[in-house]
């Protein structure tokens, strides 16, 4: 089992002069999901290269068990250094994607046409994708082979309006990712804020926030798993 982790190569919030980039749960706890389940783990963003870490993601009142093994572990920091440019990759190389949040996917994911054609290519195979947090806001170009959106009609959640406003980026964020759903005719739903909330819809797994991300990685394995018993 070979799983692709995408990350943002945006670093800067806006016009703010803070920086932003990938949330670091987001990416330890599906990371060792993936690992502990015996899966060769691949990370990649639109640069390559180290990926620029959202700062705040690494506070103390943010840091869990997981972002504390993902920081002692050697192997997983080299590989976050190392990343493959995502123009670089084959979908045909790889069993599934994982899409981390934080705001950074916003800006350079969202547009990124090697991102938009890796979500196509993934699910039109007959694979299973899964984004989280902002990540569900990268979905906004992909379409169906008839043209139409690839979230039209699918049931999804994402990062929700509520959540952005309470991290006051509602007016700096180039889109809200709840509101965008909806524009696109997705099913859209959420829980409270801050609350982990995961949706399955065939091949496409999305999460709310980044408690959702941990149970995102869990429900894409059980595709995977669901989809290697079929074959068997």
């Amino acid at each position: 089992m070979k799983i692709l982790i995408v990350l943002t190569s945006h670093d800067e919030l806006g016009t703010t002069g803070r920086k932003t980039g990938f949330w670091l749960e987001e990416l330890a706890a599906p990371y060792y999901r993936f690992k502990d389940a015996g899966a060769e783990v691949v990370l990649a963003s639109p640069k390559g290269g180290r990926p620029p870490l959202d700062p705040k993601s690494n506070e103390p009142a943010f840091q869990t068990d997981q972002t504390h093994r993902f920081e002692a572990d050697a192997e997983a920091v080299a590989a976050l250094a190392d990343r493959a440019r995502l123009d670089s990759v084959s979908a045909d190389d790889f069993d599934t994607i994982f899409y981390a949040g934080g705001h950074g996917p916003l800006w350079d994911l969202a547009e990124d046409p090697a991102s938009v054609r890796l979500i196509e290519t993934v699910l039109r195979a007959g694979k299973p994708a899964a984004l989280v947090c902002h990540a569900p806001g990268v979905l906004r170009h992909a379409t169906n082979p008839d043209g139409t959106p690839l979230v039209q009609g699918r049931r999804v959640t994402g990062f929700t309006n509520g959540e952005e406003a309470a991290v006051e980026l509602t007016d700096v964020v180039p889109f809200l990712v709840e509101d965008e759903l909806k524009r696109l005719g997705a099913d859209y739903s959420k829980v409270g804020d801050w609350q982990p909330y995961v949706l399955t819809d065939g091949l496409l797994v999305t999460g709310q926030n980044p408690a959702s991300s941990g149970p995102a990685a869990d429900a894409l394995l059980t595709l995977l798993d669901r989809d290697g018993d079929a074959r068997a």
